[in-house]
């Protein structure tokens, strides 16, 4: 009888019935206050999946934040994507009011901004290639303004003669300029519009499709611990007396 009562006409089954309770309007605004909570209260961009580990069971993540998203986007303060992790921001027009004197602003030499950009446009990209792109030797000093300001990451090694580190940007980047994911960086008709680039552009200039960000290619390895310690990012373990 039991059986017979699952498929009666009318009544939805396992699965309709689990539909109905991810599209109950009572969980989406439940849900919807947990996220701007969990958002609000966090000093860093919130993952999507630790998001859908507090939410409750059968909640949208995606579908709950462009909500969230829309409501704050005409408010003092937005909710943006930053990759897949969220944040509350200061619309762009009001940041002026709520800078000081004190805040420091970070300046970057003409060298740290071009070799940010090919890194940001053609990683995964080693220090070879940054300097051949460039046409001069990069000091690692300026890779190491972009290291320590959190814009710039190691990201493997790439699978030639001498294996070569390779550099990507990182997060804190695209949080830094605004950015949902890489591919949002602008192209040249972009650059030519902002007035970055001349008129007289070389007719061979390629500005590429930056790649994800997370991905390593095909032709590199990830970074292990060996590949840190090497790269005095970790202090070797000490071997224990006998």
């Amino acid at each position: 009888m039991a059986e017979a009562q699952k498929y009666l006409p009318g009544m939805p089954d396992e699965e309709e019935a689990h539909e109905a309770i991810t599209l109950d309007p009572r969980l989406e605004r439940e849900a919807e206050r947990i996220a701007e909570a969990l958002v609000f209260a966090s000093a860093q961009p919130v993952s999507e999946t630790y998001l859908a580990s507090r939410l409750p069971r059968g909640a949208d993540v995606g579908r709950i934040m462009a909500r969230l998203k829309a409501a704050y986007a005409s408010r003092g303060v937005n909710l943006v994507q930053v990759a897949d992790h969220w944040a509350f921001r200061t619309a762009g027009d009001l940041s002026f009011v709520v800078q000081t004197d004190e805040q420091e602003v970070r300046k970057l030499s003409r060298a740290a901004l071009e070799v940010l950009a090919i890194i940001a446009y053609h990683q995964p990209v080693t220090r070879a290639e940054i300097e051949d792109i460039r046409g001069v030797q990069t000091s690692k000093g300026t890779l190491d303004v972009l290291m320590e300001a959190g814009w710039v990451r190691f990201r493997g090694r790439r699978r030639t003669p001498g294996r070569p580190v390779t550099f990507g940007t990182t997060r804190d980047f695209l949080d830094q300029f605004g950015l949902e994911e890489i591919r949002d960086l602008p192209g040249i008709e972009e650059l030519k519009g902002a007035g970055l680039l001349s008129g007289r552009v070389p007719s061979n200039l390629h500005i590429p499709v930056p790649a994800s960000e997370d991905e390593l290619s095909e032709n590199e390895d990830p970074i292990t611990q060996m590949d840190l310690e090497e790269l005095g990012l970790l202090t070797p373990k000490a071997e224990e007396d006998d």
